[in-house]
């Protein structure tokens, strides 16, 4: 596969439908974070993402979303019995 191949079908998509843009990385970082969010575990997402490292997937593609946050928060109110 030539690496600049995805990038033009990326162009060629926003040229005929025009909205905001992302990157293929932007892309990547998204795919991640819902595979969290979906409850995929840090070994499962290391492994798809093809890092050596779990370190790597921690520090660079974990991403907190507003979902998370309030779920977190309810369950440190359901602890302290609020």
């Amino acid at each position: 596969m030539i690496p600049a191949r995805a990038n033009d079908w990326l162009k060629w998509i926003y040229k005929k439908y025009p909205q905001k843009k992302i990157t293929l990385h932007g892309f990547r970082h998204t795919h991640a974070s819902l595979l969290f969010e979906a409850g995929a575990t840090i070994k499962e997402v290391q492994t798809r993402l093809g890092h050596s490292s779990s370190k790597t997937t921690l520090d660079i593609y974990t991403h907190v979303t507003q979902s998370k946050k309030q779920e977190v928060a309810q369950k440190f109110a359901n602890y302290i019995d609020l």
